[in-house]
């Protein structure tokens, strides 16, 4: 019996082109490792009215991690237009897979390391190794959305914040609303979080990018507990900025900065633009992380015009491969595989379309496999 069952979520569009590039490296490591395929994603939507099966979740429950590749997602009406047509004006709604993961199995913890491996031609500049934490479960994509927006919660945010006022005179097909959730707990964990890996590494500072001075209740709580945690870390500086300010500063000095902490859509904002300073979502992995349960991704989308062409750049896939690695506690493994890809990168004698080569996405698999 393997050692570990490890979810194998392929997806959609090129998240299965990088998944089979990804076994190839995995296999080649030889982890002792069953993976059971899962399905997930726009054609269980279409045939099912449901992207992330009852199957699915409960195979998860059944595995210790899941790998996944890339969902493609499509706004409200042309999700349900792409129905089989016995399931159309049935009023259902698509929902993203991946956010409903981090819900059902509280992965509260969003880690994505951007690291500049040497040689990488796509790097913004050399030196940059940042690492945001990006609360999961919370914020405006907790999902509490409302259109058209019903008379009497109109009438009742009226009644207790007179700002709604201008929104409640208008007809309610005019008005959508999303809420922005934050929650103590949810806050202190994060950030928490974040100071603990600033610990393991040997960081000197912390982050907390938020914007309490216009979101004042939101993100003011956030960053009130951000402040507390950060009294437990007296060795590790805690500095706060603003989410517009930290974009600027990034381009200005990112060598400054090495770990961010914020909530769930200030994050995710963020760390694209973090995953862009080291070359681009081509090398941006993510875990998202809870007490029992993760789910490792590279986090590009499916390009479904590259589906089937091997042509994109799958080390986000592998490093993905890697951060799965360390939470298993395999740290030499999860080692062996960074300087597999780290010499990939430096040789730079096998590099993918985005990197100005014409390899493809295999012939990078092999690359890594060899140096290991």
């Amino acid at each position: 019996m393997a050692k570990y069952r490890i979810a194998w979520l392929p997806g959609d569009g090129v998240g299965v082109d990088v998944m089979e590039a990804t076994r190839i490296v995995l296999d080649r490591m030889k982890l002792d490792a069953e993976y059971v395929h899962g399905d997930i994603g726009w054609e269980f939507w279409c045939r099912e009215a449901n992207p992330l099966p009852d199957r699915t979740i409960k195979l998860l429950n059944e595995t210790d991690c899941a790998l996944f590749g890339a969902i493609t997602s499509k706004p409200k009406e042309e999700a349900e237009a792409e129905l089989v047509p016995e399931l159309r004006g049935k009023k259902l709604v698509y929902s993203s897979p991946i956010v409903r993961l981090r819900q059902e199995f509280n992965l509260r913890t969003n880690k994505r390391p951007c690291k500049a491996y040497d040689g990488n031609p796509l790097n913004y500049k050399e030196g940059v190794d940042i690492t945001v934490f990006r609360e999961n479960t919370e914020d405006l994509y907790a999902g509490v959305e409302f259109y058209p927006l019903p008379k009497e919660l109109s009438a009742q945010m009226t009644t207790l914040n007179k700002k709604m006022k201008r929104f409640a005179e208008l007809p309610p097909e005019d008005v959508a609303m999303s809420c922005r959730l934050i929650t103590r707990l949810g806050s202190r964990n994060i950030v928490k979080d974040a100071f603990e890996e600033a610990k393991k590494t040997g960081k000197k500072s912390v982050t907390i990018v938020e914007k309490p001075n216009v979101l004042r209740e939101t993100s003011g709580l956030f960053t009130r507990v951000g402040r507390e945690v950060a009294k437990d870390y007296p060795g590790i500086e805690c500095w706060e900025t603003n989410i517009d300010a930290m974009c600027m500063w990034l381009i200005k000095n990112p060598l400054d900065y090495s770990i961010l902490v914020t909530s769930n859509m200030f994050g995710d904002i963020i760390s694209d633009l973090c995953a862009q300073l080291v070359g681009g979502l081509g090398f941006a992995s993510s875990g998202n992380i809870g007490d029992k349960y993760a789910v490792f991704e590279p986090t590009h989308g499916s390009a479904p015009k590259y589906a089937g062409q091997y042509k994109v750049n799958p080390m986000a896939t592998f490093l993905a491969a890697k951060l799965m690695l360390e939470w298993l506690g395999e740290t030499k493994a999860a080692d062996r595989l960074e300087s597999a890809i780290a010499a990939v990168i430096k040789e730079g004698k096998v590099r993918t379309y985005d990197m100005g080569g014409k390899s493809s996405t295999i012939d990078m698999a092999n690359a890594v496999a060899a140096k290991l």
